[in-house]
């Protein structure tokens, strides 16, 4: 990126973030040290819904259509339901977990406005892993759709205290209230009242560490609110340099809208598409399952603008727009995240939309999502490249001993700013671990940032698979295999992919009469789907260590790797 463009975009934001503004930037004592935040923020998610009531339209799901204002008043019928109907208080966790339906949406909105901590739960979960994720919350109210329950109903010990909401299903024995009929029955009410401060907590987030079990990650709205505004100052800023169109212009007919066709589990939904789309009255069209096809025909029937998904999504929709002649146009923005993207891909997303300006960045579920982002050209010059950091968020490279590094050399990327979370839920000596004594998150990746202020990941120091988006710990895979009576040992690994841009394979000390559809048969009711390895070497040895009893996991996934021409 020339000098010139970094100034440009160096400007743009002392303009927007300066005195007096709507985005004005203060300096201020966050609990881990100094952060800038912005003076004008929103008290809490409820003000960001409340404000942005209007009749302009909001969530449009297969045939149904809410316009913000209709969308905050089943929201406050829900909130009543909480209140008055199930005993929710500011402070109890309320659960959910289903497909993207507009109800986890506005289960969600009416949870975080009368001061419960909404616990997003990963719907790909097996009933364990729900369990786990329910108990370890102390969730007072589970919200879940038919799959879900079935899940409930299974699990071999009730979840103390959970009072549970059916979702489009009836007659389920696990549930205590049917939504749609006691919504119908509560009819149009307000929001019942409650004070909500900027460090209350609002949401739960789970993600999957390393090893054990995973890790609820809890923010404040202030945490939230700042992320999404983070992102209208990069977007503004964007808008002020040539060439860069991400918002319909005057007279083309278009306007605002959004496709949700990823999870609203992960801080990519949850953040970047839903909550996002409030402030600047975004129309949203939800999936409730991923299929390019059927993407491919929403944008051009409700006239997408924004799209946003990891590597796999937007690959696959990359295909589908060369294949299926579509009318793809009024895209603007294809964005991605989650995971890192091929080079290839962006020139793809250059050749395969008309208009649409390619985008990616880095963030985590800890950081509320935000952290770099990069676009159009720039992007192109650097594929590799997450971006620069967002106005709010402050990167550095360390060393091993926490020095930080110059320029170009490669160590542990650490980050800071007003949108970091506070802690993981009842996990007090992970959330210090996690820290450096500075106040600075240790992200676990293995980064540099170039001159211009560029970041680079390059690597992972934890153990973790990213698979299409979903983070596996490859501690909890080797566990699961371990317990097998046949799998004596198991080390587990990432294998490249092209569309997910990393597989789960594992290599295994296994015994003689080991069979592996036996294996996948058990796994099944000990790992989520998408857990459960699609690659599988075995061995009647113990595998290979170093001189200290190290597992040679390297060796074993570059040996995989070139047995199956991956490499």
């Amino acid at each position: 990126m020339s000098d010139s463009l970094v100034q440009q975009r160096l400007d743009a934001f002392a303009r927007i973030t300066a005195v007096g503004e709507p985005y004005e930037l203060v300096d201020r004592e966050d609990i881990r040290g100094p952060v800038q935040t912005f003076v004008n923020a929103p008290t809490s998610l409820r003000q960001v819904y409340e404000d942005a009531a209007s009749d302009v339209e909001f969530v449009v799901a297969e045939n149904q259509r809410w316009t913000f204002a209709e969308f905050w008043n089943d929201a406050a019928t829900i909130g009543h339901l909480l209140v008055h109907d199930l005993g929710v208080r500011k402070g109890d966790r309320v659960a959910i977990s289903m497909r993207n339906y507009p109800e986890w949406m506005l289960a969600f909105a009416a949870a975080t406005s009368v001061g419960a901590i909404a616990v997003a739960m990963n719907s790909l979960w097996n009933a364990d892993e729900m369990a786990y994720g329910l108990t370890d919350s102390g969730a007072k109210v589970l919200f879940a759709d038919a799959e879900r329950l079935a899940l409930v109903e299974s699990m071999a010990e009730p979840i103390e205290g959970l009072q549970v909401v059916a979702v489009r299903h009836t007659g389920s024995p696990a549930a205590d209230v049917e939504l749609a009929v006691r919504m119908a029955e509560i009819g149009s009410v307000p929001m019942p009242e409650v004070d909500i401060a900027p460090t209350d907590s609002a949401l739960i987030l789970y993600t999957s560490g390393s090893t054990g079990h995973p890790k609820g990650v809890l923010s404040n709205h202030h945490n939230v609110i700042v992320a999404l505004m983070a992102w209208e100052v990069e977007y503004g800023a964007l808008t002020e340099r040539p060439g860069n169109i991400v918002a319909p212009e005057e007279g083309s007919g278009l306007v605002p809208a959004s496709l949700l066709g990823i999870p609203l589990f992960h801080v990519l939904g949850l953040h970047a598409v839903f909550l996002a789309s409030f402030r600047g009255q975004r129309k949203l069209v939800a999936m409730y399952k991923w299929d390019a096809s059927v993407a491919a025909e929403l944008i051009e029937r409700e006239r997408i603008v924004t799209f946003t998904g990891p590597p796999a999504v937007s690959g696959d929709l990359v295909r589908v727009a060369q294949s299926e002649g579509r009318d793809l146009s009024s895209l603007l923005s294809v964005g991605g995240g989650g995971a890192a993207r091929p080079p290839e891909q962006v020139g793809q997303i250059d050749d395969a939309f008309e208009k649409a300006l390619p985008n990616t960045g880095w963030g985590m579920t800890e950081t509320n999502a935000i952290g770099t982002i990069i676009f159009g050209a720039e992007y192109s010059e650097r594929p590799l490249s997450s971006g620069p950091a967002l106005c709010v968020i402050d990167l550095r490279v360390v060393d091993d001993n926490g020095n930080e590094l110059q320029s170009g050399e490669r160590g542990e990327l650490q980050v800071r700013g007003p949108s970091m979370f506070r802690e993981y839920w009842n996990k007090p000596e992970a959330t210090a671990d996690s820290f450096a004594e500075d106040g600075w998150f240790k992200t676990g990746d293995v980064a540099y940032i170039d001159t211009d202020g560029h970041l680079f990941i390059v690597d992972r120091i934890k153990d973790l698979i990213i698979r299409g988006g979903e983070n596996i710990g490859c501690g909890g895979v080797e566990a699961a295999l371990s317990s097998h009576p046949k799998v004596i040992e198991a080390a587990v690994y990432s294998v490249p992919d092209d569309r997910l841009g990393e597989e789960v394979g594992t290599t295994m000390y296994v015994t003689e009469d080991f069979d592996e559809t036996e294996l996948r048969e058990y796994l099944v009711n000990h790992l989520a789907k998408y857990e459960i390895p699609r690659y599988v070497t075995t061995m009647t040895e113990p595998l290979p260590r170093t001189g200290s009893g190290k597992l040679l996991k390297r060796q074993l996934r570059d040996d995989t790797i070139t047995e199956l021409g991956l490499g």
